[in-house]
């Protein structure tokens, strides 16, 4: 959805150039807070034209398992008083291309048929950081649909070996 991707461009750098010294923590609380904002539930409560926005930032803030640090909720106060609740995802997907740029990194989605172990993991990501020619940051995920290998997905390139 392009539209989303551009509601939340501002955003993003914005945000990332507030927090420069911080990144990992900033995406933290970022991607905390964007997990929330997927709930339907909550989009839909947000979306009530008799809510205000102090009763939603109470909502959202009442289900995140820590407080957030004032920066943080500033942030959340800006996001849902221009009703761009629903951009938050997108929001952090953004960040963190950002944080991965200035670092030299990037995210990788492995698929795999089964678990990989620590050991594993790490091996496969020494091979792929060869391949790739770049720092990742793995997070694995099963998908009983592969037969065998990997699948592995670095922002618009794709390894299959399943």
């Amino acid at each position: 959805m392009a539209e989303l991707a551009t509601i939340a461009r501002p955003y993003a750098e914005a945000l990332f150039e507030s927090c420069r010294g911080d990144a990992a923590g900033t995406q933290s609380w970022l991607d905390t807070i964007a997990a929330a904002a997927q709930t339907p539930q909550l989009l839909q409560f947000a979306a009530n034209p008799k809510v205000g926005a102090a009763e939603v930032f109470k909502l959202v803030t009442s289900v995140l398992p820590q407080a957030l640090s004032e920066r943080g909720a500033n942030f959340l106060r800006a996001v849902i008083d221009n009703d761009r609740l629903a951009a938050l995802p997108e929001v952090a997907r953004q960040f963190r291309q950002l944080a991965n740029s200035v670092s030299g990194s990037a995210d990788a989605l492995i698929q795999s048929a089964f678990p990989i172990s620590p050991a594993e993991l790490d091996s496969l990501k020494t091979t792929l950081e060869k391949r790739f020619g770049r720092r990742l940051e793995p997070s694995v995920q099963v998908d009983p649909d592969l037969i065998g290998g990997v699948r592995v997905v670095v922002g618009d390139e794709v390894l299959d070996t399943s």
